[in-house]
């Protein structure tokens, strides 16, 4: 038998070396480090899609760019459940994986009808009021522990939000700012139902049916405005896809090794990301509150990070 093992390590590519080795020393990490490490990933993906879907979506009707992205999603997909077989791809509870999903497209929708008229930043910052649904909803439902130091991070990154989007919702246009904060509860139950479901379901069940659901329910409302896309939006939709089931499979992956409240404040780093891309492709400018919110929703990321790595291995 290890005769076998060795031959077929010798056998293996360089690459494929050294994504073992990745892979066996992040198993042997503090599993409160893997969760913030998968969450972080998640959010630098969010925040690449986010900007790529604004994009596509001031050029094609938002409920069309929301079922083109989980098609595109599920399509990246397949060559996946290809190799490893539909078997391994039946989940355990269906009704669960449309429920989450129906819960899913009902919170993209507020966002996507929002998404064209919002900068990348206050989008982000808006955001991360999700956070804050999700530690409620986690302490009441999933009776997950809600320890001082969550609370307080997360006080002081909504603080730091406030900051931020406080300017942007007197001025013109702030109704889409509501649009967005709509989307935000809507978005942290469909979090906690994913929570819900690491506890039998592999994340890779989790995000394809994610895209199955979504794609199918969303396709009603995408037909009523339909054009055709071009060729450079089909590569870009397809990215999107891509992009957002790597976010989400990571996202799950964390949920699946740490407490979901233990994730939240390191989401608020995102904005620190949203910023400066949309500085680089939409000349959106940071603002002077912006500079000082993303400082304050910096300094309790890492506090709260240092925190859980401390008690962790305490």
């Amino acid at each position: 038998m290890r005769i076998r093992e060795s031959r077929d390590k010798s056998q293996r590519s360089p690459w494929e070396r050294r994504l073992a080795l990745t892979r066996h020393r992040a198993g042997r990490l503090d599993p409160a480090v893997q969760g913030l490490l998968w969450t972080l990933v998640a959010g630098i993906c969010f925040v690449l899609l986010n900007t790529l879907s604004r994009y596509l979506t001031t050029q094609i009707d938002p409920m069309q760019s929301q079922f083109l992205r989980y098609f595109c999603g599920l399509l990246v997909m397949l060559p996946l459940v290809w190799r490893s077989g539909l078997a391994a791809y039946r989940p355990q509870h269906i009704g669960g994986q449309f429920v989450r999903g129906l819960v899913h497209t009902a919170a993209l929708g507020l966002w996507f009808v929002a998404l064209p008229h919002i900068s990348l930043a206050d989008m982000t910052a808006i955001g991360f009021t999700t956070p804050i649904f999700i530690m409620l909803g986690a302490w009441l439902f999933l009776r997950e522990p809600m320890r001082w130091e969550r609370w307080l991070a997360a006080l002081v990154g909504f603080g730091g939000v406030l900051v931020v989007v406080g300017p942007g919702l007197t001025a013109s246009g702030g109704h889409y700012n509501l649009v967005m904060l709509a989307s935000a509860p809507v978005f942290a139950a469909s979090f906690l139902i994913t929570k819900a479901l690491t506890r039998y379901e592999k994340a890779g069940v989790i995000v394809l049916w994610q895209s199955i659901t979504v794609t199918l329910l969303s396709l009603p409302l995408a037909l009523l405005h339909w054009q055709a896309p071009t060729a450079a939006q089909w590569a870009g939709y397809l990215a999107c896809g891509l992009l957002g089931s790597g976010a989400h499979y990571c996202l799950t992956r964390s949920y699946g090794v740490v407490d979901i409240s233990a994730t939240q404040s390191l989401k608020f780093l995102d904005l620190v990301w949203a910023t400066l891309l949309g500085w680089l492709v939409f000349s959106d400018v940071p603002t002077a509150t912006s500079l000082i919110g993303g400082l304050i929703i910096s300094g309790a990321t890492l506090w709260i990070a240092r925190r859980e790595s401390r008690r962790a291995s305490a």
